[in-house]
């Protein structure tokens, strides 16, 4: 896939970049240190080796296994992270909007599905003429309206369509296994639609009975459209975010040689210290792992207005704080000397403030606090562009977002 060129400037935030413009090879062949002066506060920073860590990790949990990996590209959207889990042997990537798709598609990446039912007629005729050209797009439908907007912007082009199966209270996807079929029966009716497999997404559930209750109903499910001769020769079975993909991965398991099973796993690449550190997949089979937190925020702390309350310079603007707030790591004192922190917690998180109940810790005006970030997901999206670093804390490469 093609990687643009990186450009930093004053418009990227965390740079301190007044009056110079410079590329990602520039700084990586000066690798300065995020704490010499072309960096300011907060600042997002993506550790290097942990990313790889997680990258080959999941590389091999799938081919270990017999499944393909198509990471979730919504959760960082870095064409420089998407191209590294592509070397490591992607099967393609895994998309929430068509907006998305177009950019994945720019960007030169040959296999891209669409977990979502696309119901713009603009994009449907865009995506089913870029399949007639030869690019492998896939879509999910759950409605017999979805499958029928399919098939109207269709037309001579070219869409593969992945019936999606949901369950009670969930996200998206058909409640019964007769909406299944009859939606399945739409898709292989219509001229320009490829009944291309099934689909489904257990992420919302919350017990491990729950979730091989589901995936249970998600095989039978295929079991009949197959046995009905609704779905192509070489189906696909898709599922798996990245709270129960072990699993999907056990479950599925009779459907091998049956199917292209297809893993859609994104927030692994960079994991976290929060939501994800206490539901990984790996915590249940840990001979399979581990995954290592690869994000980190540098605040500065603002102010210590009074005893046991501390304010870092970091607020919503900065840190995702849907599914956990931040994790107070560790502190760097104005002397250059760090510690470990304990006992400090964030209480609430304002646009550009982060409260600290400080505990026995003595925060300063000045020092640094390193935080890990809870749910990758939704950090990734409020920055242009992200500092590479290595062990020692110096740029090695810069990331770019898509949004």
């Amino acid at each position: 896939m093609d990687v643009p060129e990186v450009r930093v400037d004053w418009r990227s935030k965390g740079f301190w970049l007044p009056d110079e413009t410079l590329t990602a090879a520039e700084l990586a062949a000066d690798k300065p240190s995020i704490f010499g002066g072309r960096f300011t506060w907060p600042l997002l920073v993506l550790r290097r080796d942990a990313a790889e860590a997680n990258i080959a990790t999941m590389a091999a949990y799938v081919r270990r296994h017999g499944w393909e990996l198509c990471p979730h590209a919504k959760t960082t959207m870095a064409p420089g992270l998407l191209a590294r889990q592509t070397e490591a042997g992607a099967w393609g990537m895994t998309v929430a909007t068509a907006n998305q798709a177009l950019v994945l598609r720019r960007l030169g990446v040959d296999r891209v599905l669409i977990a979502n039912e696309v119901l713009d007629p603009t994009a449907l005729r865009w995506l089913a003429e870029q399949g007639a050209a030869g690019w492998e797009v896939h879509v999910q439908v759950d409605s017999v309206a979805g499958a029928t907007a399919a098939a109207r912007a269709a037309g001579a082009g070219r869409l593969r369509v992945l019936v999606e199966q949901g369950h009670d209270q969930g996200r998206t996807g058909v409640r019964t296994l007769g909406e299944l079929e009859e939606v399945a029966r739409v898709v292989a009716a219509a001229p320009g639609l490829e009944a291309a497999g099934v689909t489904a997404y257990e992420g919302q559930l919350q017990t491990g009975p729950q979730v091989d209750a589901f995936l249970d109903e998600v095989l039978t499910g295929f079991s009949r459209l197959r046995a009905a001769g609704l779905l192509r020769d070489d189906p696909i079975v898709s599922a798996g975010g990245s709270a129960w993909f072990d699993r999907v991965v056990e479950r599925f398991a009779p459907l091998a040689g049956q199917a292209t099973l297809v893993l859609r796993s994104g927030a692994s690449v960079t994991h976290d210290d929060g939501f994800y550190r206490e539901r990984t997949p790996f915590l249940r089979v840990p001979q399979e792992g581990p995954l290592a937190a690869a994000l980190d925020i540098w605040a500065q702390i603002i102010s210590v207005p009074e005893p046991g309350l501390a304010l870092a310079g970091m607020g919503k603007r900065d840190a995702p704080f849907d599914e956990g707030l931040p994790v107070a790591m560790e502190i760097r004192r104005a002397d250059g000397s760090s510690a470990p922190v304990t006992g400090v917690e964030v209480t609430k998180l304002n646009d550009h403030h982060t409260y600290l109940s400080t505990g026995d810790a003595e925060p300063a005006p000045g020092d640094l606090v390193r935080f890990g970030i809870s749910h990758p997901c939704t950090a990734f999206d409020k920055w242009r562009h992200i500092p590479v670093v290595d062990e020692d804390l110096r740029v090695v490469d810069v990331l770019a977002t898509y949004f």
